[in-house]
């Protein structure tokens, strides 16, 4: 498990595939802040509304200069029946290999119903103009966390 990313960190790079198979890196979005979640897994109920959650307040992020990027252990063709089913707006990307959810500490121990696993902790990272990490937050909870981030904001 790799250690979690501190404000003041550089971001780390990256470039996975979004649902339709093409690459999207962190480095295009350079100049503009970034909303980096990870969540375990597309089309569950926490997830889905986590994702709807930031999809209903795209515009008012986007309109404050962030863009948003979800971030999964799925699939390409998952992420892509996410997107369909529940009409997100939000890039979506897969991370099947775990690659990046560990780069950003986001894969690493987790405890339910008293059994210790290894599996996805649910996380947003705040990344600058500059590529550094503004904020990390882990552990949160799927719902009400994006009215928390946007409060937190002050958006």
């Amino acid at each position: 498990m790799s250690e979690r990313l501190q404000p003041g960190d550089v971001a780390p790079a990256f470039t996975l595939p979004d649902a339709d198979g093409n690459e999207v890196s962190l480095s295009d979005h350079k100049g503009r802040k970034v909303i980096v979640y990870f969540y375990p897994a597309a089309l569950t109920p926490g997830c889905t509304k986590q994702a709807c959650d930031f999809t209903d307040n795209l515009s008012l992020l986007a309109g404050a200069g962030y863009d948003v990027i979800g971030i999964s252990p799925d699939k390409p063709e998952k992420l892509a029946k996410f997107r369909e089913k529940e009409s997100l707006k939000i890039t979506l990307l897969a991370d099947p290999d775990k690659k990046v959810l560990d780069a950003y500490g986001a894969f690493g121990e987790k405890m339910n119903y008293g059994k210790t696993y290894m599996g996805v902790i649910r996380s947003t990272v705040i990344v600058d103009e500059q590529g550094k990490v503004e904020r990390a937050l882990y552990n949160v909870r799927a719902t009400g966390h994006v009215a928390k981030i946007i409060k937190d904001l002050g958006v």
